[in-house]
């Protein structure tokens, strides 16, 4: 018996107590330690971040431990080639990784009370309040004591006004780094790879004590990945965690799949899609710029002066650009809401519309108006995006929570909205003031952990104006990830702009081979370098309205980047200082709510 007990172990890995035990990434310097109701996480010696969790970690659990590696490829995202390597470990009802930047664990079986993160008052984080389309603002905090905003989305708040329900992702500047002057330490919470027959999560509150709560619905068996990134801001803002804990991609055949950027009617005429004519200057636009892609938006069932949807997507082909086209989701706003309505929701209707898009030669769907983040909803994603998926369709989700991996699992899904992006210049005035410290905040939280449908690039004014400048604007096409990039301004201002920045809106990739931060601070400034073959994109832009330089000759050395650059500057008296086939300058200074783009060709 003792020599099965000990082939057993030999065979099942290290197993010990909790008690007291010390779990470590694979380079040592991601730390769990374990004790009596919680985990204390550690980061190149310091503490990050408590874990509480009394049914996860009481002690006396036994513990396995073993090896896991991912190594795959992404059509889409921050990297092409995504690897990573973590130690796993099993405590009682979880299974806990850590990997070398961040740690993912999940619960195998349904338990009363999931894990909660104390996050004490004075720690720096940025975090948004909870609404059904993930659309709001990450303000920098350092109390839970919060006054909800936005009642119009059913903002959960206590009898005080404070908010108590929070959206994932969440970034916390846990430690300022170790007292010999290095870099400060970020963590930043979300979760990744719902399955069928689970409900997204969210953080609900009770002072320092944020606890991880299942929306509604069934939720059976085992639950997602709860997924903490932890390292510097560049650890955090170039991980792929996300994907690397989420499930292979299901699909036999993705060589179909093709990124790019997509001309948009949206933003400049809210109606406009029922207008063959307002829809023909989209296509000749996509196709002057030498854009993939238009996207017929909400109404198309509704053609005025006798055309047809079948009208406009066969002009769309007729000029080397492919349509896509617009549905509502039915089950969030119905009641006047834009059509066409009800078409996707029962299988065999899905079946019948899609396989009417495919013959019809429609490339991909948008589809709109989602209710949360509960089951059904879910459900009814990945629903939609395995039935696409046979219809060779591209999907983009518009008023739906925040992406949680299945870019990886189901590839065809290009985008996903969850973001306060351009288009609310068309609603309300709050967003021009707020905008340049926005766009400097999103790259660092929500754009972490997935595609980013914000819709960028406006030199015009919408209903409200922008006071953010061309540069910046430009550089936005750059510093948002999406693998379907929607440019929101009109086609007259885009094709005012000079020849230089025409061309590169014909060059400008929708999927990256890699990916680096380069400097910033959320709200601040931020400076991102994205690689697509032997070509460099880097874009900054400035969030505050003073002006900003940025050491630009120390941030690229780690590119090893070489050859001639173009530069889109602000001019000093006009829109735009482009210079072509130069050497990059030491310093470059960004203007107020300013930019700059430098690509770099090898």
């Amino acid at each position: 018996m003792k020599r099965q007990i000990l082939l057993w172990l030999a065979v099942t890995g290290l197993t010990m107590t909790v008690a007291a035990q010390r779990l470590t990434s694979p380079n040592g310097k991601l730390t769990v330690e374990v004790s009596d109701g919680q985990w204390l996480i550690g980061y190149g010696g310091q503490q990050v971040l408590t874990v509480k969790d009394a049914e996860a970690v009481a002690s006396g659990k036994m513990v396995r431990h073993k090896k896991v590696k991912a190594d795959y490829t992404m059509l889409s995202g921050k990297r092409s080639h995504c690897t990573n390597e973590a130690n796993e470990y099993r405590l009682g009802p979880v299974t806990l990784r850590l990997y070398n930047d961040g740690l993912a664990y999940r619960y195998e079986q349904p338990v009363e009370r999931q894990a909660a993160y104390v996050i004490p008052e004075g720690m720096r984080r940025w975090m948004m309040q909870w609404t059904d389309g993930a659309e709001g603002f990450y303000p920098l905090t350092t109390t839970y004591k919060v006054k909800a905003q936005r009642s119009f989305s059913a903002v959960t708040k206590d009898a005080d006004g404070y908010c108590l329900r929070w959206s994932f992702p969440v970034l916390l500047e846990a430690s300022p780094g170790p007292s010999q002057g290095g870099k400060p330490v970020f963590a930043l919470l979300t979760e990744a790879n719902i399955e069928k027959g689970q409900s997204a999560a969210s953080l609900y509150n009770d002072g320092e004590l944020y606890r991880v709560v299942p929306d509604e619905g069934e939720n059976r068996g085992r639950s997602p990945w709860r997924v903490v990134i932890v390292g510097t801001l560049a650890d955090v803002v170039e991980s792929t965690l996300v994907t690397d804990v989420s499930d292979p991609c299901k699909l036999d055949d993705s060589s179909w799949i093709k990124p790019g950027v997509v001309s948009w009617v949206y933003w400049a005429y809210n109606h406009g899609s029922n207008d063959y004519h307002i829809i023909k200057k989209y296509v000749d636009l996509a196709a002057t710029l030498k854009l993939p892609y238009v996207l017929i938006d909400a109404e198309w069932d509704t053609f005025k002066d006798g055309k047809s949807v079948e009208d406009a997507i066969g002009y769309a082909r007729s000029q080397g650009v492919r349509p896509m086209i617009w549905y509502n989701s039915s089950v969030g706003w119905v009641d006047g809401a834009p059509t066409p309505k009800f078409r996707l929701n029962k299988a065999e209707d899905r079946e019948k519309e899609f396989a009417w898009c495919e013959k019809a030669g429609v490339a991909g769907v948008k589809v709109d108006f989602f209710s949360g983040e509960n089951q059904r909803n879910m459900d009814y994603c990945i629903d939609l995006m395995e039935s696409a998926a046979r219809h060779h369709l591209l999907i983009n989700f518009h008023g739906a929570t925040v992406p949680r991996g299945w870019q990886r699992t189901y590839p065809n899904l290009l985008s996903t909205e969850g973001v306060y992006g351009a288009e609310w210049y068309n609603n309300v005035p709050t967003f021009t003031a707020k905008a340049a410290a926005h766009n400097a905040t999103l790259p660092f939280t929500r754009n972490v952990v997935g595609p980013m449908d914000y819709t960028p690039c406006a030199f015009s004014d919408s209903q409200h104006p922008h006071i953010t400048t061309h540069a910046h604007e430009l550089a936005l096409t750059v510093l948002f990830e999406s693998g379907l990039q929607h440019l929101a301004d009109r086609p007259e201002s885009l094709l005012a702009q000079p020849a230089e920045v025409q061309r590169f809106f014909g060059h400008l990739p929708a999927a990256w081979d890699d990916t680096r931060l380069l400097d910033g601070y959320p709200g601040e400034y931020c400076v991102m370098a994205r690689r697509h073959g032997q070509t460099w994109y880097v874009a900054a832009i400035n969030g505050s309205d003073e002006p900003k330089s940025i050491a630009l000759a120390q941030a690229l050395k780690p590119l090893a980047a070489k050859g001639r650059a173009t530069l889109f500057l602000d001019g000093d008296t006009q829109p735009w200082d482009i210079r072509q086939g130069v050497s990059l300058p030491a310093t470059l200074t960004c203007k107020p709510r300013g930019g700059f783009v430098a690509v770099i060709s090898q």
